[in-house]
């Protein structure tokens, strides 16, 4: 049995070790820490790199943190990197490119090197305040969490790691380097990183970070909702969203930064007529993205997360003892714009999500497959650019245990798909317009552009849409009764 000196020896060594492999496959980083060390300065790589590194999972991105300040950084910064950029120098970061051989590949490095600092809240604003350090150990104890609290002093690949993140590594869990109250206090937002990194890296969160959570809940309203948003992006594009989503509603955050998702806790009538709509909604996700071709999408995943929120609103206990949510998908539709726009979120991504929430329920009156040729085109119509999306969500919505009638819904979308796939090779659906263009439309009926182009434009999208395409001559001699139809 080793004693404990031989025990943390063999640790040393392990973390030297990994240290050393870091360093092997980025360069880089010694290229960049000699510059700052001529210079009088310190760097230490830190944080997420760090963590990253011991995980095995090290990208691209590199953080380096330095006694520097920020000019200085930049000063030593623009004659070295490939770009240098200072948006984020008001918070002491100065981010740079470099392009650099590692072994018989080239890579482009992205890099932000922060000056070391501390931030806080006061209780009116929502900008953390910044002062600079001198030293890293007062920079790494103002740290999110432990395990982001590494960092390896360069060029002489020395190991920091004042607070056991190595350990809580091992262990898989996430604690904050001081007490979890001062760290929500001095930064809110570092609540709903907690549930960030559990579901980006399937850890646990120590029993009393998460009491910390509970407790401090509504202090995440000082935050602003840009700061929000991008945390709860980077959720839901994780590995694991359902984990960091369940942490969010257990501990009361979600009731103040997306509060419709909590809601569909709805209570159970005593004859479960319905299933829960909460864990509905999680399966329905997770379904989402077993379907993703390209990687994490976001703009499905939000309509996965968000399809279902008009369920609450419009729940109606009919007389025969069934349960009703008569036209959630419309006033889901709306709250998923209202709440979308609070987190201010994009026009267009506002736009697309509230979209596929509206349509999700859409291909339910296909049934068995009775659609008309007209009603498959105003399905394709209606869901755009979106309509791929539209498939994947629609597949994810059905949730049920019951083989049989899973196995029919999942026939009967094949049957759709098929079907606009034969109409989009006849058709060209993808874009779908009259078969007359505004101008013809003027040079035939021999008017000016006003509104009335407009209206016979509309008019003749519906027979399009009605009755597939036509030859000219049709299209010609319908626009023509239309026309005389308007003047008599």
């Amino acid at each position: 049995m080793p004693n404990a000196n031989e025990a943390t020896s063999a640790l040393s060594q392990v973390q030297d070790r990994a240290v050393s492999e870091l360093l092997r496959v980025a360069p880089v980083a010694d290229d960049l820490a000699r510059r700052f060390q001529e210079a009088g300065f310190s760097l230490a790589l830190v944080g997420g790199s760090v963590r990253d590194a011991l995980l095995g999972r090290l990208g691209n991105d590199l953080d380096f943190t330095t006694d520097a300040r920020p000019q200085d950084v930049l000063k030593i910064m623009r004659p070295w990197a490939d770009a240098v950029w200072d948006v984020g120098i008001a918070f002491g970061t100065v981010g740079a490119q470099k392009e650099a051989r590692v072994g018989d590949t080239d890579r482009s490095f992205q890099i932000e090197v922060t000056t070391y600092r501390s931030e806080a809240y006061d209780r009116t604003s929502r900008k953390p305040e910044v002062s600079y350090g001198d030293s890293i150990e007062d920079d790494l104890v103002r740290r999110d969490f432990t395990v982001n609290a590494m960092a390896v002093a360069l060029p002489e690949k020395r190991f920091i790691d004042p607070h056991g993140g190595l350990q809580d590594l091992a262990e898989q869990v996430l604690r904050t380097p001081g007490t979890p109250e001062e760290s929500f206090s001095d930064d809110p937002l570092r609540m709903m990183r907690a549930a960030r990194f559990a579901a980006q890296l399937d850890f646990e969160v120590a029993p009393e970070v998460v009491t910390a959570m509970k407790e401090m809940a509504g202090r995440i309203e000082i935050v602003s909702a840009e700061r929000v948003r991008d945390e709860l992006n980077k959720l839901i594009l994780s590995e694991h969203p359902r984990k960091g989503l369940t942490l969010l509603v257990d501990t009361g955050i979600a009731e103040y930064v997306l509060p419709e998702l909590p809601a569909l806790h709805l209570e159970r009538d005593e004859h479960h007529r319905h299933k829960d709509v909460y864990e509905h909604t999680l399966i329905v996700l997770e379904q989402a993205m077993a379907l993703e071709e390209e990687g994490p999408d976001l703009t499905l995943r939000l309509a996965a997360l968000l399809h279902d929120i008009g369920k609450p609103r419009t729940r109606r206990f009919e007389k025969d003892g069934r349960v009703s949510f008569h036209h959630h998908e419309v006033v889901g539709a709306k709250m998923t714009k209202k709440r979308m726009t609070a987190l201010k979120y994009s026009n267009e991504l506002v736009k697309d999500v509230s979209q596929l929430v509206e349509l999700h329920l859409r291909f339910h009156g296909y049934g068995t497959g009775e659609w008309t040729d007209s009603a498959v085109r105003r399905y394709v119509r209606d869901a755009g650019p979106l309509l791929s999306r539209l498939h994947k969500l629609t597949r994810s919505d059905c949730t049920t245990r019951n083989r049989r009638k899973a196995a029919a819904l999942s026939r009967a979308y094949d049957g759709l798909e098929a079907r606009i796939a034969q109409l989009q090779e006849q058709e060209e659906l993808d874009a779908i317009r009259p078969d007359l263009d505004g101008n013809q439309i003027m040079e035939i009926l021999e008017i000016k552009p006003g509104p009335a182009v407009g209206q016979a434009y509309k008019h003749l999208l519906e027979l399009r849409l009605e009755n597939g395409p036509m030859d000219h001559e049709t299209a010609v001699a319908a626009l023509k009764e239309w026309w005389a139809e308007q003047q008599g």
